[in-house]
């Protein structure tokens, strides 16, 4: 899939008819990239020993943990939206029209987290390494990172491995914060390490 294009470099220093065409050819571009590489990721995804890197839904309220929020009592937190699990279950399926294999499905221990996944794929196991651990470095946050990473540079060796987690999460990642139930195909490389091979929202699917 294309990259994301920062629209504010584009116009700066742009102006008249230079500034139109040029938006014209990038949108021209944009979309032909984009038609032309959605069917080659779901073909990638039904080969399998794909890491499938997932944003939960939306939620109500749509950002911030409301005061008090504890992780054992889902009535404390910020959950799915009707949106957010609409979201969900167009991406589960989507999955299945398109005949991908599913294998492991880990998510983070936040109910928005675990419902996008049960939605969307039908079962989900907890993993707390797929949780935000601040913006401040810390042992924790170091050890949660390497952790995630070491999976995703890993092949999976059933399917296709789903991991739902949080936009802070996902960022540093794939270089982007994801849109709300938008998920990123990993592509392990076989030395610890991976690609982004592309990404879809749901209202693409």
């Amino acid at each position: 899939m294309s990259p994301r294009v920062p629209w504010r470099w584009i116009f700066r220093k742009r102006s008249g008819a230079a500034l139109m065409l040029g938006i014209c050819l990038l949108a021209g571009t944009l979309g032909g990239s984009q038609a032309a590489a959605e069917p080659d990721l779901w073909a990638l995804l039904r080969e399998g020993g794909q890491i499938v890197l997932m944003r939960h839904g939306s939620t109500f309220p749509e950002s911030g943990e409301p005061p008090g929020a504890r992780l054992e009592d889902c009535a404390t937190q910020r959950n799915l939206s009707d949106a957010g699990r609409e979201e969900a279950r167009r991406v589960g399926a989507a999955f299945r029209a398109h005949g991908i294999p599913v294998g492991k499905v880990l998510s983070s221990r936040w109910c928005r987290c675990l419902d996008t996944g049960r939605l969307a794929f039908g079962h989900v196991e907890p993993w707390p390494d797929l949780e935000f651990a601040g913006f401040a470095d810390s042992p924790e946050k170091t050890r949660r990172v390497r952790a995630l990473r070491d999976l995703i540079g890993r092949r999976p060796e059933q399917g296709n491995t789903i991991l739902v987690s949080h936009g802070f999460v996902i960022e540093p990642l794939v270089g982007a914060m994801p849109a709300p139930a938008e998920f990123f195909v990993l592509t392990p490389d076989g030395n610890g390490t991976f690609h982004v091979a592309g990404h879809l929202v749901p209202s693409e699917l």
